[in-house]
């Protein structure tokens, strides 16, 4: 059986050319947009050489085909489907969130405007089904149900996000299932979805999905932390990004509801109407820190992975292969970006 790629460049070069097929299906205007995003071209169109994202759900995607038994490429459709409705999601978010910037680049709206960066994510998202519905086999429609329903979720977990903007009282159990929708739901999917193409048992995809879904809330979580204490060079977001924002993530929230003397300066901290000087999101940072938050969200990003591999004990994967999938959690909670 062919070994699934371990480095992230490999599954590039196994991904790359069915994921550049599929988007240059797209009119040439959305092709552009889209390419830009993907970090294929520079704003003008002319080719970049430096890869763009780190192509992990078409990894977890491919290695989700060895768990059933199956070659990685069976999984290529799978992975070029939950590449394309990520690169979508992104479009979409950083729209809605005002980021100027994306993996040290002005965002895609940024430079075409939010029109052409919208319907560049719409294309995405159909070109999605589209490939999924055309492989081969009879895990198709069951794959791109499967996508469908992930992005459902992912959408109702964005939907929630954007109330948080208005609200000044999240609880982290709200916050949580945020995360569940808006991060984990397509991780779960591509965790599972090589299976799924291949016709694995239903225990077993639902055991990697429930991999995917602990995975998923781990990253998010990881992600929320970099937000804060993230190392600008590393993230390409400024110092302190959520806090700028006033973003309730996971560790400000767990802060919130600490119900410390910290979480209360924290509280009137964000209710202020101006924006936050240099000093107050230092000592923003500081107060979550204080609350709790940071600590609370690396224990349950711990206690997440932790589960995530219980849900592979008990289902037969092979063991090679459940150590790639762990390896990959250590990845996603100990990265620096």
């Amino acid at each position: 059986m062919t070994t699934v790629p371990v480095s992230m460049t490999d599954v590039r070069e196994l991904v790359d050319g069915a994921l550049r097929a599929a988007v240059g299906r797209l009119d040439p205007h959305t092709y552009r947009v889209a390419a830009y995003h993907l970090g294929w071209a520079d704003a003008e169109g002319r080719p970049r050489k430096e890869p763009a994202g780190k192509a992990l759900r078409p990894a977890l995607a491919l290695l989700s085909a060895r768990a059933a038994g199956a070659p990685p490429e069976s999984a290529l459709p799978g992975a070029v489907a939950v590449e394309l409705t990520h690169a979508f999601s992104l479009l979409h978010d950083d729209i809605m969130d005002g980021d100027r910037t994306r993996r040290h680049r002005p965002a895609a709206w940024a430079v075409y405007g939010e029109p052409a960066a919208i319907l560049a994510g719409d294309a995405l998202l159909a070109l999605a089904g589209e490939v999924l519905l055309e492989a081969p086999g009879q895990g198709s429609a069951r794959a791109a149900r499967a996508l469908a329903v992930a992005t459902r979720h992912l959408i109702a977990g964005q939907s929630l996000d954007l109330s948080f903007e208005t609200r000044h009282k999240i609880t982290l159990e709200e916050c949580q299932s945020m995360a569940a929708g808006k991060t984990a739901a397509l991780l779960a999917c591509s965790c599972s979805i090589g299976a799924v193409l291949d016709g694995a048992p239903e225990g077993l995809a639902a055991a990697l999905e429930g991999f995917g879904a602990d995975l998923g809330v781990a990253f998010q979580l990881t992600d929320d932390l970099l937000g804060i204490w993230g190392d600008p060079a590393a993230t390409g977001k400024p110092a302190l990004s959520d806090l700028r924002s006033r973003k309730m993530s996971l560790p400000v929230v767990a802060a919130l509801n600490s119900g410390t003397p910290a979480s209360a300066a924290l509280a009137e901290l964000y209710a202020r109407p101006e924006p936050p000087g240099e000093d107050e999101l230092a000592e923003a940072a500081r107060l979550v820190d204080l609350a709790g938050g940071r600590a609370w969200a690396r224990a349950e990003a711990a206690r997440r992975v932790e589960s995530a591999g219980e849900h592979l004990a008990g289902a037969g994967v092979p063991t090679p292969v459940r150590t790639e999938f762990l390896r990959v959690a250590d990845f996603v909670t100990h990265r620096d970006h």
